[in-house]
Protein backbone atom coordinates (compact mmCIF):
# COMPACT_ATOMS: atom_id res chain seq x y z
CA UNK A 1 0.00 0.00 0.00
CA UNK A 2 1.48 3.12 -1.07
CA UNK A 3 0.35 5.59 1.71
CA UNK A 4 -1.85 4.23 4.52
CA UNK A 5 -3.25 7.65 4.86
CA UNK A 6 -3.66 9.03 1.53
CA UNK A 7 -7.30 8.34 0.92
CA UNK A 8 -8.14 10.04 4.20
CA UNK A 9 -5.58 13.09 3.48
CA UNK A 10 -5.37 13.95 -0.19
CA UNK A 11 -8.44 14.97 -2.14
CA UNK A 12 -8.76 14.10 -5.70
CA UNK A 13 -7.23 16.01 -8.02
CA UNK A 14 -7.28 15.91 -11.99
CA UNK A 15 -5.62 16.68 -14.92
CA UNK A 16 -5.27 20.91 -15.69
CA UNK A 17 -7.30 21.88 -18.91
CA UNK A 18 -5.87 24.27 -20.95
CA UNK A 19 -7.88 27.67 -21.08
CA UNK A 20 -11.16 27.79 -23.78
CA UNK A 21 -10.01 30.40 -25.66
CA UNK A 22 -6.88 29.23 -26.66
CA UNK A 23 -7.15 25.35 -27.02
CA UNK A 24 -10.13 26.32 -29.36
CA UNK A 25 -8.20 28.28 -31.45
CA UNK A 26 -5.64 25.12 -32.44
CA UNK A 27 -6.27 21.10 -32.60
CA UNK A 28 -3.86 20.18 -29.72
CA UNK A 29 -4.04 17.90 -26.61
CA UNK A 30 -7.06 20.32 -24.57
CA UNK A 31 -4.64 19.30 -21.06
CA UNK A 32 -1.61 21.41 -19.79
CA UNK A 33 1.24 19.81 -20.95
CA UNK A 34 2.90 18.16 -17.61
CA UNK A 35 0.39 19.30 -15.62
CA UNK A 36 -0.18 15.57 -14.13
CA UNK A 37 3.35 15.09 -13.02
CA UNK A 38 3.39 17.17 -9.96
CA UNK A 39 0.20 15.78 -8.47
CA UNK A 40 0.08 12.13 -9.40
CA UNK A 41 1.82 11.05 -6.78
CA UNK A 42 -0.50 12.22 -3.80
CA UNK A 43 -2.83 11.05 -6.37
CA UNK A 44 -1.71 7.63 -6.57
CA UNK A 45 -1.29 7.25 -3.01
CA UNK A 46 -4.95 7.22 -2.39
CA UNK A 47 -5.55 3.77 -3.71
CA UNK A 48 -5.93 1.79 -0.79
CA UNK A 49 -4.96 -1.39 -1.96
CA UNK A 50 -8.37 -3.28 -1.17
CA UNK A 51 -8.44 -6.81 -0.08
CA UNK A 52 -10.84 -7.10 -3.56
CA UNK A 53 -9.92 -4.15 -5.87
CA UNK A 54 -13.11 -3.63 -7.60
CA UNK A 55 -11.32 -1.84 -10.46
CA UNK A 56 -9.47 -5.03 -11.67
CA UNK A 57 -13.35 -6.50 -12.60
CA UNK A 58 -14.54 -2.49 -13.73
CA UNK A 59 -11.99 -2.81 -16.05
CA UNK A 60 -12.55 -5.17 -18.97
CA UNK A 61 -8.61 -5.43 -19.50
CA UNK A 62 -8.37 -6.66 -16.16
CA UNK A 63 -5.50 -4.07 -15.11
CA UNK A 64 -3.35 -4.37 -12.21
CA UNK A 65 -4.00 -0.93 -11.00
CA UNK A 66 -3.22 -1.19 -7.24
CA UNK A 67 0.51 -2.17 -8.67
CA UNK A 68 1.24 0.50 -10.93
CA UNK A 69 -0.26 2.88 -8.55
CA UNK A 70 1.89 1.72 -5.65
CA UNK A 71 4.81 2.02 -8.15
CA UNK A 72 3.69 5.42 -9.59
CA UNK A 73 3.27 6.74 -5.87
CA UNK A 74 7.28 5.55 -5.62
CA UNK A 75 8.29 7.25 -9.11
CA UNK A 76 9.37 3.68 -10.13
CA UNK A 77 8.27 4.11 -13.66
CA UNK A 78 9.54 1.23 -15.02
CA UNK A 79 7.93 -1.19 -13.04
CA UNK A 80 4.95 0.66 -13.42
CA UNK A 81 5.32 0.22 -16.86
CA UNK A 82 5.85 -3.20 -16.98
CA UNK A 83 2.60 -3.46 -14.78
CA UNK A 84 0.80 -1.50 -16.78
CA UNK A 85 1.99 -3.87 -20.19
CA UNK A 86 1.38 -6.62 -18.54
CA UNK A 87 -2.87 -6.51 -19.31
CA UNK A 88 -2.83 -3.38 -21.66
CA UNK A 89 -1.04 -3.28 -25.38
CA UNK A 90 -1.49 0.52 -25.69
CA UNK A 91 -2.47 2.24 -21.98
CA UNK A 92 -1.30 5.87 -23.77
CA UNK A 93 -4.70 4.72 -25.62
CA UNK A 94 -7.16 4.04 -23.18
CA UNK A 95 -5.36 6.89 -20.56
CA UNK A 96 -7.04 9.70 -22.66
CA UNK A 97 -9.89 8.48 -24.27
CA UNK A 98 -11.14 5.30 -21.97
CA UNK A 99 -14.26 6.73 -20.03
CA UNK A 100 -12.54 4.63 -16.79
CA UNK A 101 -15.17 2.05 -15.80
CA UNK A 102 -12.58 1.32 -13.11
CA UNK A 103 -13.06 4.65 -11.25
CA UNK A 104 -16.97 3.67 -11.38
CA UNK A 105 -15.82 0.59 -9.61
CA UNK A 106 -13.12 2.08 -6.78
CA UNK A 107 -14.08 0.93 -4.00
CA UNK A 108 -13.09 4.37 -2.23
CA UNK A 109 -15.36 6.10 -4.92
CA UNK A 110 -18.58 4.40 -2.33
CA UNK A 111 -18.56 6.96 -0.11
CA UNK A 112 -15.43 9.62 -1.69
CA UNK A 113 -14.46 10.50 -4.96
CA UNK A 114 -12.56 7.68 -6.56
CA UNK A 115 -8.99 7.34 -7.48
CA UNK A 116 -7.82 8.96 -10.68
CA UNK A 117 -6.82 5.55 -11.95
CA UNK A 118 -7.18 6.85 -15.92
CA UNK A 119 -4.51 10.31 -14.94
CA UNK A 120 -2.25 7.49 -13.08
CA UNK A 121 -2.10 5.50 -15.83
CA UNK A 122 -1.69 8.41 -18.66
CA UNK A 123 1.41 9.46 -16.92
CA UNK A 124 2.75 6.32 -16.57
CA UNK A 125 3.11 5.45 -20.34
CA UNK A 126 4.30 9.18 -20.85
CA UNK A 127 6.88 8.71 -18.81
CA UNK A 128 7.97 5.03 -20.09
CA UNK A 129 7.85 6.68 -23.63
CA UNK A 130 9.77 9.36 -22.64
CA UNK A 131 12.58 7.32 -20.77
CA UNK A 132 12.86 5.06 -23.19
CA UNK A 133 11.45 2.15 -22.20
CA UNK A 134 8.92 0.96 -24.15
CA UNK A 135 11.19 -0.79 -27.12
CA UNK A 136 9.90 -3.54 -29.86
CA UNK A 137 9.47 -7.10 -28.42
CA UNK A 138 10.03 -8.82 -31.35
CA UNK A 139 9.59 -13.33 -31.24
CA UNK A 140 12.46 -15.32 -30.11
CA UNK A 141 11.16 -17.58 -32.91
CA UNK A 142 8.56 -17.69 -35.67
CA UNK A 143 6.22 -20.78 -35.93
CA UNK A 144 5.90 -20.68 -39.37
CA UNK A 145 1.97 -19.73 -39.25
CA UNK A 146 0.50 -16.96 -40.79
CA UNK A 147 -2.45 -14.25 -39.87
CA UNK A 148 -4.49 -11.53 -41.86
CA UNK A 149 -5.98 -8.99 -39.64
CA UNK A 150 -8.51 -7.03 -40.92
CA UNK A 151 -9.32 -3.82 -39.76
CA UNK A 152 -6.59 -1.39 -37.95
CA UNK A 153 -8.30 0.12 -34.97
CA UNK A 154 -7.66 -0.82 -31.35
CA UNK A 155 -8.89 -4.54 -31.44
CA UNK A 156 -6.97 -5.32 -34.85
CA UNK A 157 -3.73 -3.90 -33.91
CA UNK A 158 -3.92 -5.49 -30.40
CA UNK A 159 -4.80 -9.02 -31.96
CA UNK A 160 -1.82 -8.12 -34.42
CA UNK A 161 0.75 -7.25 -31.55
CA UNK A 162 0.10 -10.18 -29.65
CA UNK A 163 0.37 -12.74 -32.30
CA UNK A 164 3.21 -11.56 -33.73
CA UNK A 165 4.86 -11.28 -30.32
CA UNK A 166 3.69 -15.36 -30.22
CA UNK A 167 6.01 -15.60 -33.36
CA UNK A 168 2.90 -15.87 -36.23
CA UNK A 169 3.82 -13.74 -39.32
CA UNK A 170 0.79 -11.05 -39.11
CA UNK A 171 -0.53 -8.85 -41.84
CA UNK A 172 -3.03 -6.15 -40.88
CA UNK A 173 -5.58 -5.07 -43.79
CA UNK A 174 -6.88 -1.78 -43.56
CA UNK A 175 -9.40 -0.06 -46.33
CA UNK A 176 -8.41 3.67 -45.47
CA UNK A 177 -4.33 5.28 -46.66
CA UNK A 178 -3.26 5.10 -43.42
CA UNK A 179 -3.50 2.61 -40.36
CA UNK A 180 -5.45 3.14 -37.28
CA UNK A 181 -9.15 2.90 -37.97
CA UNK A 182 -11.26 5.37 -35.65
CA UNK A 183 -8.14 5.72 -33.51
CA UNK A 184 -7.01 7.62 -36.78
CA UNK A 185 -10.02 9.22 -38.65
CA UNK A 186 -13.13 9.45 -35.99
CA UNK A 187 -10.94 10.87 -32.86
CA UNK A 188 -10.23 14.19 -32.68
CA UNK A 189 -6.41 15.46 -32.67
CA UNK A 190 -7.12 17.20 -29.49
CA UNK A 191 -8.45 14.41 -27.82
CA UNK A 192 -5.56 11.86 -28.56
CA UNK A 193 -2.74 13.33 -30.95
CA UNK A 194 -1.76 11.09 -33.79
CA UNK A 195 2.22 10.82 -32.45
CA UNK A 196 0.83 8.28 -29.82
CA UNK A 197 -0.53 6.32 -32.71
CA UNK A 198 1.95 6.67 -34.86
CA UNK A 199 4.77 5.48 -32.35
CA UNK A 200 3.05 2.42 -31.60
CA UNK A 201 2.75 1.49 -35.32
CA UNK A 202 6.49 2.18 -35.88
CA UNK A 203 6.58 -0.50 -32.57
CA UNK A 204 4.92 -2.94 -34.26
CA UNK A 205 6.74 -2.44 -37.41
CA UNK A 206 9.83 -2.65 -35.35
CA UNK A 207 8.68 -6.24 -34.09
CA UNK A 208 7.10 -7.96 -36.88
CA UNK A 209 3.78 -6.90 -38.37
CA UNK A 210 3.07 -6.01 -41.55
CA UNK A 211 1.04 -3.13 -42.56
CA UNK A 212 -1.73 -3.37 -46.08
CA UNK A 213 -3.10 0.08 -46.18
CA UNK A 214 -5.94 1.07 -49.08
CA UNK A 215 -6.91 -2.95 -49.25
CA UNK A 216 -10.95 -3.50 -48.62
CA UNK A 217 -11.20 -7.01 -48.31
CA UNK A 218 -14.45 -8.20 -50.36
CA UNK A 219 -13.89 -5.79 -52.81
CA UNK A 220 -9.88 -5.30 -53.68
CA UNK A 221 -9.30 -8.91 -52.35
CA UNK A 222 -11.90 -11.94 -52.49
CA UNK A 223 -12.61 -13.53 -48.77
CA UNK A 224 -12.01 -16.83 -50.23
CA UNK A 225 -8.37 -15.47 -51.59
CA UNK A 226 -7.24 -13.95 -48.20
CA UNK A 227 -8.74 -17.18 -46.54
CA UNK A 228 -6.68 -19.44 -48.78
CA UNK A 229 -3.11 -17.70 -48.36
CA UNK A 230 -3.19 -17.47 -44.42
CA UNK A 231 -3.51 -20.14 -41.72
CA UNK A 232 -5.77 -17.70 -39.65
CA UNK A 233 -8.06 -14.32 -40.23
CA UNK A 234 -9.18 -12.09 -37.42
CA UNK A 235 -12.11 -10.09 -38.25
CA UNK A 236 -11.98 -6.56 -36.43
CA UNK A 237 -13.53 -4.24 -39.03
CA UNK A 238 -15.51 -2.71 -36.36
CA UNK A 239 -19.43 -1.74 -36.14
CA UNK A 240 -19.33 0.81 -38.76
CA UNK A 241 -23.16 0.65 -40.27
CA UNK A 242 -24.20 4.19 -38.92
CA UNK A 243 -27.70 4.41 -37.59
CA UNK A 244 -29.51 6.60 -39.62
CA UNK A 245 -32.57 9.05 -39.48
CA UNK A 246 -35.38 8.84 -41.63
CA UNK A 247 -37.14 12.03 -41.74
CA UNK A 248 -38.58 14.31 -44.34
CA UNK A 249 -35.34 16.38 -45.54
CA UNK A 250 -33.03 14.32 -44.49
CA UNK A 251 -31.27 14.07 -48.32
CA UNK A 252 -30.63 17.84 -48.29
CA UNK A 253 -27.24 19.31 -48.56
CA UNK A 254 -25.53 20.07 -45.27
CA UNK A 255 -27.00 16.39 -43.50
CA UNK A 256 -24.17 14.32 -42.45
CA UNK A 257 -23.08 11.28 -40.99
CA UNK A 258 -20.66 12.09 -38.12
CA UNK A 259 -18.08 9.71 -39.25
CA UNK A 260 -18.58 11.63 -42.76
CA UNK A 261 -17.50 14.93 -40.68
CA UNK A 262 -14.85 14.06 -38.45
CA UNK A 263 -12.28 11.89 -40.25
CA UNK A 264 -12.04 15.25 -42.84
CA UNK A 265 -10.96 17.69 -39.86
CA UNK A 266 -8.81 14.87 -39.26
CA UNK A 267 -7.06 14.51 -43.06
CA UNK A 268 -6.56 18.55 -42.38
CA UNK A 269 -4.83 17.71 -40.04
CA UNK A 270 -2.44 14.75 -41.74
CA UNK A 271 -2.16 17.37 -44.20
CA UNK A 272 -4.16 16.07 -46.93
CA UNK A 273 -6.21 18.12 -47.28
CA UNK A 274 -6.22 22.27 -46.88
CA UNK A 275 -9.88 22.81 -45.76
CA UNK A 276 -12.32 20.27 -44.80
CA UNK A 277 -14.81 20.42 -47.79
CA UNK A 278 -17.29 19.90 -44.79
CA UNK A 279 -17.03 22.31 -42.23
CA UNK A 280 -18.50 24.10 -39.56
CA UNK A 281 -17.08 27.58 -40.49
CA UNK A 282 -19.61 30.26 -39.70
CA UNK A 283 -22.90 27.94 -39.56
CA UNK A 284 -25.51 27.23 -36.98
CA UNK A 285 -24.45 23.14 -36.07
CA UNK A 286 -26.49 20.94 -34.98
CA UNK A 287 -25.43 17.30 -33.51
CA UNK A 288 -27.73 14.90 -33.03
CA UNK A 289 -26.95 12.40 -30.01
CA UNK A 290 -25.40 12.95 -27.21
CA UNK A 291 -22.56 10.05 -26.75
CA UNK A 292 -19.16 10.73 -27.28
CA UNK A 293 -18.91 10.47 -31.00
CA UNK A 294 -21.52 13.51 -30.83
CA UNK A 295 -19.05 15.39 -28.22
CA UNK A 296 -16.30 14.97 -30.91
CA UNK A 297 -18.83 16.59 -33.40
CA UNK A 298 -18.88 19.26 -30.78
CA UNK A 299 -15.64 20.14 -30.25
CA UNK A 300 -14.48 19.61 -33.97
CA UNK A 301 -17.18 22.44 -34.78
CA UNK A 302 -15.50 24.40 -32.23
CA UNK A 303 -12.47 24.42 -33.85
CA UNK A 304 -13.62 25.16 -37.19
CA UNK A 305 -15.30 28.45 -36.13
CA UNK A 306 -19.11 27.51 -36.33
CA UNK A 307 -21.47 30.18 -35.39
CA UNK A 308 -23.53 27.98 -32.94
CA UNK A 309 -23.05 24.67 -31.89
CA UNK A 310 -26.73 22.62 -30.83
CA UNK A 311 -26.53 18.78 -29.19
CA UNK A 312 -29.79 17.58 -29.05
CA UNK A 313 -30.54 13.97 -27.10
CA UNK A 314 -34.12 12.42 -27.36
CA UNK A 315 -33.32 10.76 -23.82
CA UNK A 316 -34.06 12.45 -20.59
CA UNK A 317 -30.88 14.42 -18.98
CA UNK A 318 -28.83 12.18 -16.79
CA UNK A 319 -28.43 13.10 -13.20
CA UNK A 320 -25.62 14.28 -11.61
CA UNK A 321 -25.38 11.42 -9.49
CA UNK A 322 -25.03 7.61 -9.47
CA UNK A 323 -28.82 5.88 -10.20
CA UNK A 324 -29.96 3.66 -7.99
CA UNK A 325 -30.82 1.09 -10.20
CA UNK A 326 -27.14 1.33 -10.86
CA UNK A 327 -25.37 1.15 -7.65
CA UNK A 328 -21.82 0.89 -7.15
CA UNK A 329 -19.43 -0.78 -8.52
CA UNK A 330 -21.34 -0.76 -12.07
CA UNK A 331 -20.69 2.07 -14.85
CA UNK A 332 -23.41 4.43 -14.07
CA UNK A 333 -24.95 6.68 -16.17
CA UNK A 334 -24.62 10.20 -15.04
CA UNK A 335 -24.36 13.81 -16.70
CA UNK A 336 -20.91 14.13 -17.91
CA UNK A 337 -19.49 17.72 -18.92
CA UNK A 338 -16.39 16.66 -21.85
CA UNK A 339 -13.91 19.25 -22.50
CA UNK A 340 -15.83 19.86 -25.94
CA UNK A 341 -19.33 20.84 -24.15
CA UNK A 342 -16.90 22.88 -21.56
CA UNK A 343 -15.89 25.48 -24.83
CA UNK A 344 -19.75 25.91 -25.19
CA UNK A 345 -23.11 25.31 -27.10
CA UNK A 346 -25.94 24.16 -25.89
CA UNK A 347 -27.45 20.77 -24.85
CA UNK A 348 -31.12 19.51 -25.11
CA UNK A 349 -32.25 16.64 -23.56
CA UNK A 350 -35.67 14.66 -24.21
CA UNK A 351 -35.99 16.28 -27.89
CA UNK A 352 -36.35 14.11 -31.29
CA UNK A 353 -36.05 15.71 -34.96
CA UNK A 354 -39.24 15.68 -36.90
CA UNK A 355 -37.96 16.84 -40.05
CA UNK A 356 -35.36 18.88 -41.90
CA UNK A 357 -36.55 22.38 -43.73
CA UNK A 358 -34.05 24.01 -46.28
CA UNK A 359 -33.69 27.01 -48.64
CA UNK A 360 -34.34 26.91 -52.14
CA UNK A 361 -30.78 26.04 -53.17
CA UNK A 362 -31.54 21.89 -51.09
CA UNK A 363 -29.36 22.86 -48.46
CA UNK A 364 -30.59 22.15 -44.72
CA UNK A 365 -31.89 25.38 -42.92
CA UNK A 366 -33.87 24.74 -39.89
CA UNK A 367 -34.59 21.36 -38.00
CA UNK A 368 -37.55 21.08 -36.41
CA UNK A 369 -38.12 18.90 -33.35
CA UNK A 370 -40.16 18.18 -30.47
CA UNK A 371 -40.13 17.38 -27.05
CA UNK A 372 -40.90 13.76 -26.07
CA UNK A 373 -41.70 12.15 -22.51
CA UNK A 374 -41.90 8.56 -21.43
CA UNK A 375 -45.59 7.50 -21.17
CA UNK A 376 -45.92 3.61 -20.35
CA UNK A 377 -42.59 3.00 -21.44
CA UNK A 378 -42.64 4.52 -24.66
CA UNK A 379 -41.08 7.80 -25.49
CA UNK A 380 -43.92 9.84 -26.95
CA UNK A 381 -44.00 13.52 -28.52
CA UNK A 382 -45.31 16.20 -26.29
CA UNK A 383 -48.47 18.48 -28.05
CA UNK A 384 -47.60 22.06 -28.54
CA UNK A 385 -43.90 21.88 -27.78
CA UNK A 386 -42.74 21.62 -31.32
CA UNK A 387 -40.15 24.79 -32.42
CA UNK A 388 -37.10 25.21 -34.96
CA UNK A 389 -33.85 26.08 -34.91
CA UNK A 390 -31.68 27.23 -37.32
CA UNK A 391 -29.02 24.65 -39.05
CA UNK A 392 -26.94 24.74 -41.67
CA UNK A 393 -24.86 21.62 -40.88
CA UNK A 394 -26.02 18.63 -38.90
CA UNK A 395 -24.26 15.65 -38.24
CA UNK A 396 -26.21 12.29 -37.18
CA UNK A 397 -24.28 10.79 -34.05
CA UNK A 398 -26.45 7.84 -33.14
CA UNK A 399 -24.24 5.14 -32.88
CA UNK A 400 -24.00 2.02 -34.99
CA UNK A 401 -25.73 -1.26 -35.95
CA UNK A 402 -23.73 -3.57 -36.54
CA UNK A 403 -20.54 -4.29 -39.04
CA UNK A 404 -20.71 -2.89 -42.55
CA UNK A 405 -22.74 -5.73 -44.76
CA UNK A 406 -22.24 -3.96 -48.00
CA UNK A 407 -18.87 -4.55 -48.77
CA UNK A 408 -18.68 -8.05 -49.29
CA UNK A 409 -16.81 -9.19 -46.40
CA UNK A 410 -19.64 -10.83 -44.80
CA UNK A 411 -20.93 -12.81 -47.31
CA UNK A 412 -17.70 -13.79 -49.10
CA UNK A 413 -16.43 -15.20 -45.63
CA UNK A 414 -20.17 -16.97 -45.39
CA UNK A 415 -20.31 -15.36 -41.78
CA UNK A 416 -23.33 -15.83 -39.37
CA UNK A 417 -24.93 -12.23 -37.51
CA UNK A 418 -27.12 -12.41 -35.00
CA UNK A 419 -30.02 -10.16 -34.29
CA UNK A 420 -28.11 -6.96 -33.83
CA UNK A 421 -26.30 -7.28 -36.94
CA UNK A 422 -22.99 -8.71 -35.00
CA UNK A 423 -20.73 -11.49 -36.32
CA UNK A 424 -21.72 -14.46 -34.50
CA UNK A 425 -18.64 -15.80 -32.65
CA UNK A 426 -18.16 -18.57 -29.58
CA UNK A 427 -15.93 -18.37 -26.14
CA UNK A 428 -13.20 -18.59 -28.03
CA UNK A 429 -13.92 -15.64 -30.69
CA UNK A 430 -14.11 -18.31 -33.39
CA UNK A 431 -16.99 -17.91 -36.03
CA UNK A 432 -18.97 -20.03 -37.96
CA UNK A 433 -16.34 -20.57 -40.15
CA UNK A 434 -13.25 -22.63 -39.36
CA UNK A 435 -10.09 -20.50 -39.26
CA UNK A 436 -11.94 -17.39 -38.94
CA UNK A 437 -12.10 -14.79 -35.69
CA UNK A 438 -13.45 -12.19 -34.90
CA UNK A 439 -12.38 -9.38 -32.18
CA UNK A 440 -13.60 -5.94 -31.09
CA UNK A 441 -16.83 -3.98 -32.28
CA UNK A 442 -17.62 -6.49 -35.51
CA UNK A 443 -18.37 -9.25 -33.13
CA UNK A 444 -19.57 -7.25 -30.13
CA UNK A 445 -20.94 -3.68 -31.15
CA UNK A 446 -20.22 -1.13 -30.81
CA UNK A 447 -18.31 0.02 -27.35
CA UNK A 448 -15.50 1.25 -25.74
CA UNK A 449 -11.72 1.23 -26.90
CA UNK A 450 -11.00 -0.55 -23.66
CA UNK A 451 -13.05 -3.45 -24.45
CA UNK A 452 -11.65 -3.47 -28.31
CA UNK A 453 -8.07 -4.03 -26.83
CA UNK A 454 -9.16 -6.28 -24.52
CA UNK A 455 -11.42 -8.46 -27.32
CA UNK A 456 -8.07 -8.05 -29.28
CA UNK A 457 -5.95 -9.65 -26.54
CA UNK A 458 -8.62 -12.68 -26.06
CA UNK A 459 -9.13 -13.17 -29.35
CA UNK A 460 -5.75 -13.74 -30.19
CA UNK A 461 -5.32 -16.34 -27.83
CA UNK A 462 -7.74 -18.10 -29.66
CA UNK A 463 -5.66 -17.78 -32.66
CA UNK A 464 -2.55 -19.01 -30.78
CA UNK A 465 -4.50 -21.89 -29.64
CA UNK A 466 -6.37 -22.85 -33.19
CA UNK A 467 -3.21 -22.60 -35.05
CA UNK A 468 -0.15 -24.45 -32.77
CA UNK A 469 -3.20 -27.25 -30.10
CA UNK A 470 -2.22 -24.23 -26.63
CA UNK A 471 -1.48 -20.80 -26.30
CA UNK A 472 0.72 -19.09 -23.43
CA UNK A 473 -0.53 -15.39 -24.45
CA UNK A 474 -2.06 -13.84 -21.58
CA UNK A 475 -5.68 -12.59 -21.77
CA UNK A 476 -8.24 -10.70 -19.70
CA UNK A 477 -9.59 -12.86 -16.92
CA UNK A 478 -12.76 -11.08 -15.65
CA UNK A 479 -16.16 -12.88 -14.21
CA UNK A 480 -18.45 -10.97 -16.68
CA UNK A 481 -16.05 -12.04 -19.60
CA UNK A 482 -16.59 -14.26 -22.61
CA UNK A 483 -13.33 -15.41 -21.66
CA UNK A 484 -11.39 -18.35 -23.19
CA UNK A 485 -11.90 -21.76 -21.28
CA UNK A 486 -8.36 -22.38 -19.45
Amino acid sequence: MADPKGFLTTGREVARTRPVASRVKDWDEVYVPGSLLPIISKQAGRCMDCGVPFCHNGCPLGNLIPEWNDYAYRGDWAAASERLHATNNFPEFTGRLCPAPCESACVLGINQPPVTIKNVEVTIIDKAWEAGLVTPQPPQRLSGKTVAVIGSGPAGLAAAQQLTRAGHTVAVYERADRIGGLLRYGIPEFKMEKRHLNRRIEQMRAEGTKFRTEIEIGRDIEADKLRNRYDAVVIAAGATTARDLPVPGRDLNGVHQAMEYLPLANKVREGDLTTAPISAAGKHVVVIGGGDTGADCVGTAHRQGAASVTQLEIMPRPGDDRPAHQPWPTFPMTYKVTSAHEEGGERVYSVSTTHFEGDEDGNVAWLHLIEVEFVDGKLTPKPGTEQRIPAQLVTLAMGFTGTDRENGLVGQFGLELDARGNIVRDADYATNVDGVFVAGDAGRGQSLIVWAIAEGRAAARGVDRYLTGESTLPYPVRPTDRALAV
